[in-house]
Order: C-alpha cells, then structure tokens, then sequence
C-alpha cells in the first residue's frame, strides 16, 4: 500500500523531468508610491503675515504636515519659525509676545528707516542660532538681488540674515549686504514664493496670498498714484506665480494695514477661516497625486 501513495510523487517527478522544471517566480506586490511631498508657500504683506499663523493651524488640525517651506518677506518670518520646529500654537504664543519695538532698528541712512538687525537678530535667538540648513524642515527664503533684479532663494546659509533680506522692504528698510551683494524685499519678484516651493521638492504647493489688492476707487495725489500703480504690478506679478500652485488660500486681510500689528488676532482668524474653507481643496489635490502615481504601478502588476 505504501508503494502505491507514492506512485503519484514518482508521476509527477517523471512528469518534471521530461518537460523541463516550470519557471515559478514569486509576484512581487506592487511598490509603495513615494510619499507625497506637501509645500508650503507663504507671501508677503507686512502686518497681514500674522494670518499664516491661522493658516498653519488649521493645516495642523487636519493632519496636513508641509515637507518643506518657503517664505517671501513677512512669510519668511513666519515660515522660518515653522521650519524650525515650532508647531502653530508655539508661533501664536510668540506673535502676541512680540513687542515691535524688538524688530524696528531705526537708521536714517542707508536706503531705509529700518535697518534690520534687530530683525536678523530676533529670528536666529528663536531658532536656536541655527543656519537654514539645519533646520527641522527645508526651508526657503525669497529676496530680490537689488543689482540683478534677479531672483534670490536662500537654502543655507544665516536664517536671520536671509529672513532680513526678504523683508527688507525698499524704502523702508535698508538694503540687506550678503557676501557685498545688496537685497531687498522678495516681493518685488515673487510676492508668493510658489517656485520656490517646487525647487525644494514639493509636489503638491499650498499658497498663502496675503499682498495687497489694487483698490477700485480713483487714488488721490501722487503718492497715491505711485502706491496704486506699485500695487497693480505686485499683483500681476503674483497671479503668473500663483497659477502654479495647486490651492492657493487667501485669508480676507485687505482691510488690515502693513503696519497694523495690533490686529494680529484678526489676522490669524481669517487665516484659519481661509485655511478651513481650503481644506477639502487640499485633500483633493493629494489624493489625485497619490492615485496618479499609484496608476502606473497597477498597470504594471495585471
């Protein structure tokens, strides 16, 4: 009886032998998608820049984490203290601590009122002294080479120092001098730094628009005329830009000045109101990268 339970077996290796042993490989289950890359562009506009903080908080409520960070002017404030580890309650807390005096040098010669060291000075004391490349997240700041006109992005270097630059708003604050190259405000050529964003390796860009908007009533005398015509380019500019991002936020700020830091609080609630309203918007645009990249890898394994 034994002899015949193993004549199947003996079948079956004969069976192996004339045809040749099967070529078995094992399926191997499609790979993981890389993680997607979230970025966080935040603009410019002075005294509005508290709104990124509302921002920041509702992305955090709703378990939207940016990958990277980058900042044009009262955006780089903002997002250089993000980036070093601070979480939105922590950036709250410092923003109605801040006393402006800390911030405001003033120095009648130069190019501007404000010279900016205090400035430089406050934001290394806050992130511990550290350079922008040892941050907790890639970090980006966007200044105007005054020389050039060109573009600046700083990805190393002193984080106070190029968070001077791209606030130093011409005529109000001196030109920043890094390695003898004058800088100014980032806004004069990216009011929101989307590209930016994309060059540290987003792939999916959040924008916060908080620049000022070109008012629909007739400006008075010249300044006026000067201040409405700067604001129409600023805005255009900006729209190029903000065409690449993938949700842009635009926290209701307009009726708060550049200098108007005691509205802070409103700032930072129409930020979150903004950020609220933009989240399903998000959500949508990472799942349709997710399941774009998954795709290809699902065609591949049928």
């Amino acid at each position: 009886m034994k002899s015949l339970r193993t004549l199947p077996l003996l079948a079956s290796l004969l069976l192996a032998g004339c045809f040749g042993q099967a070529d078995v490989k094992p399926v191997a289950p499609p790979p993981t998608p890389a993680k997607i890359r979230i970025g966080l562009a935040l603009g410019g506009g002075a005294a509005k820049g508290f709104a990124h903080i509302g921002v920041i908080k509702m992305l955090e409520a709703s378990g939207i984490h940016p990958d990277v960070v980058a900042g044009t002017s009262a955006g780089s404030v903002v997002g250089a203290l993000y980036a070093s580890g601070m979480d939105a309650f922590t950036l709250q807390e410092q923003a109605f601590s801040l006393d402006e005096a800390k911030i405001r040098d003033v120095g009648f010669f130069g190019g501007g009122l404000v010279k900016g060291e205090l400035l430089q000075d406050y934001v290394n004391t806050l992130v511990n002294q550290r350079p922008i490349q040892g941050l907790r997240i890639p970090f980006a700041a966007v200044a105007t080479n005054l020389q050039t006109g060109e573009r600046a992005v700083f990805v190393s270097g002193n984080t106070g120092q190029a968070v001077r630059a791209s606030s130093s708003i011409p005529g109000v604050f001196q030109p920043t001098d890094i390695n003898g190259v004058p800088y100014v405000d980032g806004g004069v050529v990216s009011p929101v730094p989307v590209d930016a964003a994309r060059q540290l390796g987003a792939d999916i860009v959040i924008a916060v628009d908080i620049s000022a908007k070109a008012s629909p009533t007739r400006p008075e005398g010249m300044m006026g005329v000067v201040g409405q015509s700067i604001t129409i380019m600023g805005q255009k500019l900006g729209e190029q830009e903000l065409a690449r991002a993938d949700v842009v936020i635009r926290p209701k700020v307009g009726q708060i000045g550049p200098t108007d830091f005691d509205a802070k609080n409103m700032a930072i609630l129409e930020g979150e109101r903004a950020a609220l309203a933009a989240i399903p918007a998000i959500k949508a645009a990472i799942a349709a990268k997710q399941e774009s990249r998954a795709t290809p890898a699902a065609n591949v394994s049928k």
